[in-house]
């Protein structure tokens, strides 16, 4: 992830690097760091999905077409119940030899990302392509739907931030 960088404004003093670094531990301390992330994270996938969405559409009359999805959320729950997990474990288990097994491998939200996969088991119509363009139309409204939801949290979030930086 990048270093985040504080812009200067037109009236407002430079922050040094030890400020800068203050502040934004502050932002850690309290989880927005993750959020962003995740925000970020969420609208790399539904951009993804986007062209997704807009390729099956664009193929609905192409015969033997196969349809695509995105698999992003499930992953990102399955990360974030593990890191839970493991910060709860009252036992965590280690290897003490390379010969030995790891039982848990910590996975990290960080690294989950968006994917894309086909669906060859359905067949929509005689001809073998499996777009059904009622539901891709449904599918590219409730994307749109939660990247404007996102875009919203990422600017209010980045509001906070602003707002906090000038009391500072």
């Amino acid at each position: 992830m990048a270093r985040f960088r504080f812009p200067v404004c037109a009236g407002f003093r430079r922050h040094s690097e030890t400020e800068q670094a203050a502040i934004m531990s502050l932002f850690n301390n309290t989880g927005t760091m993750r959020t962003l992330a995740m925000l970020e994270q969420g609208l790399d996938a539904a951009t993804l999905r986007r062209k997704v969405i807009a390729n099956n559409i664009a193929n609905v009359d192409v015969p033997h077409f196969k349809r695509s999805e995105v698999v992003f959320e499930a992953e990102l729950k399955r990360a974030v119940d593990h890191e839970k997990f493991v910060k709860a474990d009252p036992l965590p288990m280690r290897t003490t030899h390379d010969a030995h097994f790891e039982v848990r491998r910590h996975e990290s939200f960080r690294d989950v990302a968006p994917r894309t996969h086909m669906d060859y088991l359905s067949t929509m119509r005689n001809d073998g392509n499996n777009v059904d363009m009622e539901d891709e139309v449904a599918k590219l409204t409730r994307n749109q739907l939660q990247y404007s939801l996102m875009v919203d949290r990422f600017g209010g979030t980045y509001r906070l931030m602003n707002s906090l930086i000038r009391l500072a």
